[in-house]
């Protein structure tokens, strides 16, 4: 085994292995070994950095995003923990696009490429045993080694999540084609291992990966560049779909257990509250259109926005890119991003010409698929799936040797001199983030000999990277507080929940703002006042409803009013 594809195995799929994550993240140690390990690949999978030129729309769409989050962390109140965050994580993605684009000028383009998609077929493997596992023998899962799923009859991963395992098997069967494709595969092996992971989608229940399927399927239909065989493996996806789909149904009542998808074919809202928070997305951008809420600010804004009949989920994002982006960083900001990010996905797709354009193409498709599952969800989000989308994309865009000017050899060898460097330095930073995750863990998880609370939820909000964690736990533990208000500045950037949402109304209106906490506690009730306990308890007496305060209708406010003089 080459060290590329070596690399690749590992950076596909450890990142999907791990099931242990201390509170209060559940995926925080999946980023960061995605970041070690992504940093890692490419460091052995890039050629000369100066033909990433071809790949400069993508790298401005995320430059537009940084500028987006500079913007919403300066001049406005988004806490610097969030916004480092992001810049580090969009940094990194940066780097990956050059990677994958210099790695398409190389000599070795397609084996590099061969190794990518090596790494999420061994990826899908393992995954899908693990799928299996969770639906069929769901008591054997350990919530260490192997994590249990939450939802009865379907499979979620050690990502814990079946919308994220579903985009990675439908990755690997994009592997599974391209390597047929290039005729590192043979046809039977290859078609076993394809029908397979649609079945592992079936698993999932999920909607989003159902579309996919679909897409496979179109995409057999139209290019003609494919091989045959290839060309009859995607245009029969939905149909091993439907028969993987029958097979679970039969065994289902069979056996007198679960099957998540037909569960699903029961629920009564068929977008689970997409076309709510779509609408809402739409409300927030029509009252905001020039600048946005802000980079990071959705949820802070959606959720002190008055939207009676609001989806009662707690929303961090618009599950849909291109509102989200027009949502947070404004129309001119995110309309300019959109566009680039279509222009790139439109180049990556026609950019394929002569006899590489069959696997060239695959691996644009890879950027396409996680494009439709960014309609509906945002796996962009987690690192291990934004950094290996740059790489590929990257690829997607590049020019293969000749295209391009060819670098002269001091550039090469310039180039060969830094991959050391940017290996040790992902892996360098992927530890510092855990390190310093780790100031906000003792808050949640006390080892033995901890120093007490208080002083704990203090480290933790010197956190760099994690100090909304700490802010979150200092406003909702009741402890005394020397800033007073100061911990609901960074806590309520993060995601207001229905006990951040109450200990803020509170905490405004014993410091005599009550109109601000009028405020708040409508909103809270706009979720379900049977969700906030006994806090409204008292508007439901009528001795003492006309004196409490949050029974009282708020003021006219602005979301962005409520800010700490």
């Amino acid at each position: 085994m080459s060290v590329q594809r070596l690399a690749a195995v590992i950076a596909a799929t450890l990142p999907s292995l791990l099931a242990y994550n201390p509170p209060p993240s559940p995926t925080l140690l999946n980023q960061a070994l995605a970041l070690a390990v992504w940093g890692l690949f490419a460091a052995v999978a890039a050629g000369a950095w100066r033909a990433a030129r071809p790949a400069w729309p993508l790298g401005l769409a995320l430059g537009g995003v940084a500028l987006g989050v500079v913007w919403s962390w300066g001049p406005g109140t988004l806490p610097s923990s969030l916004a480092l965050s992001a810049l580090g994580l969009l940094a990194a993605a940066v780097v990956m696009v050059a990677a994958g684009a210099s790695a398409r000028a190389t000599v070795s383009a397609q084996a590099l490429f061969a190794a990518f998609c090596w790494g999420w077929v061994v990826a899908g493997g393992v995954n899908l045993a693990i799928a299996a596992v969770q639906v069929f023998a769901p008591a054997w899962p350990d919530g260490t080694w192997l994590a249990r799923s939450g939802l009865p009859g379907r499979a979620v991963g050690n990502l814990r999540q079946p919308n994220h395992l579903s985009s990675l098997l439908m990755w690997s069967a994009l592997a599974v084609v391209a390597l047929r494709q290039m005729g590192h595969w043979r046809p039977r092996p290859a078609a076993a291992m394809f029908a397979a992971l649609v079945a592992g989608v079936v698993l999932t229940a999920s909607r989003t990966g159902l579309v996919s399927v679909l897409l496979l399927a179109s995409w057999g239909l139209v290019d003609r560049a494919l091989a045959r065989d290839v060309r009859r493996l995607l245009v029969a996806a939905p149909l091993l779909y439907g028969l993987a789909w029958g097979v679970m149904w039969a065994w289902a009542h069979a056996e007198g257990a679960t099957f998540g998808g037909e569960a699903r074919l029961r629920e009564t809202d068929i977008s689970s509250s997409r076309f709510g928070i779509w609408a809402n997305a739409w409300a927030l951008i029509a009252r905001q259109p020039w600048t946005g809420v802000g980079f990071g600010e959705f949820n802070l804004a959606w959720s002190m926005t008055p939207f009676p009949g609001r989806p009662t989920a707690f929303f961090d994002h618009a599950h849909n890119l291109p509102l989200h982006l027009l949502a947070e960083l404004g129309v001119p900001l995110g309309g300019a991003v959109c566009v680039l990010l279509g222009w790139a996905l439109w180049r990556a797709l026609r950019a394929a010409t002569g006899p590489q354009a069959p696997w060239q193409r695959c691996a644009a498709m890879f950027a396409l698929m996680i494009g439709v599952h960014s309609l509906l969800e945002y796996p962009l989000w987690y690192a291990y799936f934004l950094l290996p989308l740059a790489w590929v994309w990257g690829f997607a865009l590049g020019r293969p040797v000749g295209a391009v000017e060819r670098s002269p050899a001091t550039a090469v060898a310039v180039a060969a001199r830094l991959r050391p460097g940017l290996g040790a330095a992902a892996v360098l930073a992927a530890l510092a983030v855990v390190a310093d995750y780790q100031r906000v863990v003792r808050i949640f998880e006390a080892p033995a000999g901890a120093a007490p609370l208080a002083q704990r939820i203090a480290d933790g909000r010197a956190s760099l990277l994690f100090a909304h964690h700490g802010d979150y736990a200092a406003a909702t533990t009741g402890l005394p507080q020397p800033d007073g208000l100061g911990a609901f500045d960074g806590a309520r950037h993060y995601l207001l929940d229905t006990r951040l949402m109450r200990a803020w109304a509170e905490a405004l209106a014993r410091e005599g703002r009550v109109g601000e906490a009028r405020w708040v506690a409508a909103r809270l009730h706009e979720f379900g006042p049977a969700r906030a306990g006994d806090f409204f308890a008292p508007c439901d007496d009528p001795a003492s409803a006309p004196g409490a305060w949050a029974c009282q209708p708020p003021p006219a406010l602005d979301w962005r009013a409520l800010q700490r003089p």
